[in-house]
């Protein structure tokens, strides 16, 4: 599926901020200068600078502008911010990733399972666990499950290589959104093998898990994702709504 005008100018915007073209607390080009460089119309502009805005990459100014308040992330941190993949946030904090594949297997949910990760009793499952390491370190153990009739052709090749890549690129599924939830979990003896943890100094876990939707309304994938406590960074972009929506 052809991105949009809107998402191609955020895209090329995201990326000049991260590089450093605009630089920190610089105001971007005007409008009418933006508009003029990627040939669109302000409306689609606004939608673009709007995405920046709720991604906490550039803030407006009334009377001013645009100005850039992104800052990277710092270099001994793994960040979760919006949905993307691992090797996706590790070149944008500047980190060069590699994962490898542990197990890939395939199964039917059971009623237990069923109400762990939220498919239906009886789903056939592509079920993964995939190490992720950043600049050779093992950072984030994954527990991934994919629902097979929605992402068909999966193989421990793409596993390893990046799973959203083949869904968006090959299927052309448009992943919408990701429902969250972290918490801290006391460290198993897998979570020690595999990502090194002296088990004396830290005990426990960043645990996320999360349940992710397609464009047709499908829960297609539901992961847990186990993190090193010393390298782990959670991202958000906050806004507070104007004090007459929230009455």
């Amino acid at each position: 599926m052809p991105k949009s005008i809107y998402e191609i100018i955020y895209r090329d915007l995201k990326q000049k901020i991260e590089t450093n073209i605009f630089t920190y607390q610089e105001l971007l080009p005007s409008e009418n200068t933006l508009i003029q460089t990627y040939h669109c119309s302000r409306n689609t502009l606004r939608r673009a600078i709007g995405r920046l805005v709720t991604d906490g990459y550039v803030q407006t100014i009334q009377g001013k502008g645009v100005r850039n308040i992104y800052q990277p992330a710092a270099q001994t941190a793994f960040t979760i911010g919006e949905i993307e993949t691992f090797g996706e946030s590790a070149v944008r904090n500047g980190r060069t990733p590699r994962t490898e594949v542990l197990l890939f297997t395939e199964f039917s949910i059971h009623e237990k399972q069923a109400l762990h990760t939220g498919f239906p009793t009886g789903s056939e499952i592509y079920y993964i666990q995939r190490l992720h390491y950043l600049d050779d370190m093992p950072l984030i153990l994954n527990h991934n499950y994919f629902l097979k009739e929605a992402v068909p052709g999966l193989t421990a090749e793409i596993a390893e290589d990046s799973i959203y890549r083949y869904l968006e690129n090959t299927l052309h599924m448009t992943i919408v959104n990701s429902k969250r939830i972290m918490t801290v979990e006391k460290m198993t003896q897998i979570d020690e093998k595999y990502l090194k943890v002296n088990a004396e100094e830290y005990n426990c876990m960043a645990v996320v898990s999360s349940q992710t939707y397609n464009s047709d309304g499908i829960m297609f994938e539901y992961t847990q994702s186990r993190h090193r406590p010393d390298y782990f960074r959670f991202y958000d972009n906050a806004v507070r709504r104007n004090a007459s929506l929230r009455k």
